[in-house]
């Protein structure tokens, strides 16, 4: 069975070993200790899916604890359908999240355009010119 060092799998999936020892103190990662003292650790094919799947869910927005919930799973596939039934569950609270998020977000960036346009209307009111690099 292959294994890897946390060099290897930093440079194969482009993280700093920093994040791939956060990873394991939140137990999403479990190498084996080599060496003296244990101080090199050894990362099986196991942990290198694992740290796969566990940067796929940060790509997606998810929290380590959905991540680790999810790929705690996959370790025992008794029953698939109950795992995607959770997946799905997951995926559809953080669509929610985000939709929510760009709701709000289009509602701000509206009442900036509202105030922008008060603006120039009051400078050109007065005989001002609006402001070089106006972004409306």
């Amino acid at each position: 069975m292959p294994t890897y060092t946390i060099t290897e799998l930093a440079r194969e999936f482009d993280v700093t070993a920093r994040a791939i020892r956060f990873y394991e103190d939140q137990g999403l990662l479990s190498p084996t200790r080599e060496g003296a003292g244990g101080r090199n650790r050894v990362y099986t094919a196991r942990d290198r899916t694992r740290l796969k799947l566990t940067l796929r869910g940060k790509r997606l927005g998810l929290s380590l604890s959905e991540i680790k919930s999810l790929v705690d799973m996959y370790e025992s596939p008794k029953d698939t359908s109950a795992q995607m039934h959770r997946f799905l569950g997951v995926l559809g609270q953080h669509r929610e999240t985000l939709e929510q998020q760009r709701e709000d977000i289009e509602m701000t960036l509206a009442e900036i355009t509202a105030h922008e346009d008060d603006c120039k209307r009051l400078l050109a009111a007065i005989g001002e010119p609006a402001p070089d690099g106006d972004a409306a």
